[in-house]
């Protein structure tokens, strides 16, 4: 007689969803008591295929759930329907999700109306205000209400959690599993199918938060022209989000600056070789204020708050928001001031050591095994 396998169904709707969620499913597929189960819900679907196609990961299942400027009360119905679906059919013993996307409260709701466990990776990060970032703060204090287990990647989110009352032995400090990838990722000789200056400073830039839609944007991209313009030795990379609030005013606005080399997002693998070839970070990413600062890369975050405050406790992000004189002043004083840029530059790590994923496998295999 074979004894049962613990199912775990892993979750990923994005992109960061998956980068950070694969080291979880890789090592949970070395554990011989679990069985993995993986759904996709591809609220991003191109950008989410390729990095699991990196990691080898092919969803079990697949929703499919994108549509053309659907509504966030649009997505949110048809996940939570979908997923009823799903955890009916799939009877998981416990079900993991990732952030802080509509597809990680949805999950979270669903898996509370069906009485099945379900773990939060990325627990705890706060910006105590749920207009910003919009709708991420409300997700991730959406999903805390719904959790069983609480992965909080530093000590700073597992006090946000014990603030809002959730139990202390609910919560385990993990690190965050971004920098298992990352470092599983940065280890290997990466092509970059881009043409860039080896003799030149590089700049690497991505802008593509909701709530710098609009004329926040615009102020954005004026401050990028300008500081190519005073800076025409410095070269300037855009990957450009393919949303249209994003895409049209950056080609707009960029395009015809000599140095600004605007181009598709990257894949993830690439995208971490030319976080490794940058001089210098300006983005409004999440993930990337988690990542570069490990790479030595300083930052500067485009928005006027974070859920990831240890780097910036740091020294080693600074925010700038969508501020033009902010933007330009900041980024030309990391160009001409070493000191300021080597200040910046430590390569500290304050979100992890590579082995989050071991200890979240740890809580589930004692919890299960």
């Amino acid at each position: 007689m074979v004894d049962k396998k613990t199912r775990i169904l892993c979750v990923v709707g994005t992109r960061p969803e998956a980068i950070k969620m694969a080291p979880v499913i890789l090592a949970l597929r070395n554990e011989p008591w679990a069985e993995v189960r993986v759904l996709a819900t591809a609220q991003h679907r191109h950008l989410l295929d390729q990095v699991l196609n990196f990691f080898d990961i092919k969803p079990d299942i697949d929703l499919d759930i994108m549509r053309p400027n659907q509504a966030l009360t649009t997505l949110t119905a048809r996940l939570l329907l979908k997923l009823d679906d799903v955890l009916t059919t799939e009877k998981p013993d416990a079900v993991l999700t990732q952030g802080d996307t509509t597809t990680v409260m949805s999950v979270a709701m669903a898996c509370f109306y069906h009485g099945i466990l379900c773990g939060h990776v990325e627990a705890g990060l706060r910006t105590w205000d749920m207009q910003n970032p919009f709708p991420e703060e409300a997700n991730r204090v959406i999903t805390g209400r719904f959790a069983r287990w609480h992965f909080a990647p530093t000590k700073g989110s597992r006090d946000n959690l014990l603030q809002e009352g959730i139990p202390e032995q609910d919560i385990i400090v993990t690190g965050n599993t971004v920098i298992d990838a990352l470092l599983m990722t940065a280890a290997q000789d990466i092509e970059i199918d881009v043409n860039l200056n080896p003799g030149q400073r590089l700049i690497l830039v991505t802008s593509h938060r909701r709530e710098n839609f609009g004329e926040p944007f615009r102020v954005i991209c004026q401050a990028l022209k300008s500081l190519a313009e005073h800076n025409p030795a410095v070269q300037f990379l855009y990957p450009v989000h393919p949303n249209p609030n994003v895409k049209d005013v950056a080609h707009e606005m960029l395009a015809e600056c000599p140095n600004i080399q605007l181009c598709d997002p990257l894949d993830y693998a690439p995208f971490i070789a030319v976080m490794k070839r940058a001089y210098l970070i300006i983005s409004d990413s999440g993930g990337v204020q988690e990542e570069a600062p490990a790479l030595g890369k300083p930052v500067l975050v485009l928005r006027d708050e974070t859920e990831r405050p240890e780097a910036v406790d740091e020294g080693v992000v600074k925010l700038v928001g969508p501020n033009y004189e902010r933007i330009v002043q900041e980024t030309q004083r990391l160009l001409d001031d070493d000191v300021a840029y080597q200040a910046m530059a430590r390569g500290i790590s304050p979100y992890g050591d590579g082995h989050a994923a071991k200890r979240i496998v740890d809580v589930l295999k004692a919890h299960f095994a």
